[in-house]
């Protein structure tokens, strides 16, 4: 196998556990009635967020890298009004999460550059970790956001780093 495959491997496996840790705090910090607070109709909640997650997550990584069974119903996500409990939400994550670890470790060096059918589209197994590993982000930074505005904290996802040095 290729170092760039490898590389990318450890990176995106890396950075999900980064997105999964920042997530669990955000849960850790908010009550259950702030998990699932909705600002608007527009707005979904922390909640929903976490559901999505774990359904994107399992359907792209665990269902088609994976080739288990894909059941996942996307529409529920955004439906659920809770209140899951905390814990149940930060379980469910954690075991897709797992999953899909796994799935990512035993990806063989063509299953990298193999094409896969999903959710409508046909993506080249890197495509499906970089559009997973991005799709965790950008969710990851809206909990952050809810987080912060409701109540008005520093998560200190970074309190350990000096994010001003150079080089």
């Amino acid at each position: 196998m290729d170092d760039v495959t490898e590389q990318l491997r450890s990176e995106c496996l890396r950075r999900l556990k980064e997105s999964e840790d920042q997530i669990v705090k955000c849960l850790g910090l908010l009550s259950e009635e702030q998990v699932w607070r909705r600002a608007n109709e527009h707005v979904v909640s922390v909640g929903n967020l976490v559901l999505h997650l774990c359904g994107n997550v399992g359907q792209w990584i665990t269902s088609t890298l994976g080739t288990a069974p894909d059941d996942r119903t996307r529409d529920a996500e955004f439906e659920e009004q809770g209140p899951l409990a905390t814990a149940e939400l930060s379980d469910r994550l954690s075991r897709v999460l797992i999953s899909a670890r796994e799935v990512i470790m035993k990806l063989p060096p063509e299953g990298f550059t193999r094409k896969w059918k999903v959710q409508g589209f046909e993506e080249s197994g890197a495509a499906i970790l970089v559009h997973v590993v991005e799709h965790m982000s950008y969710h990851t930074g809206q909990i952050t956001l809810h987080t912060k505005l409701l109540l008005d904290v520093d998560t200190g996802y970074y309190a350990a780093k000096d994010l001003n040095a150079k080089g």
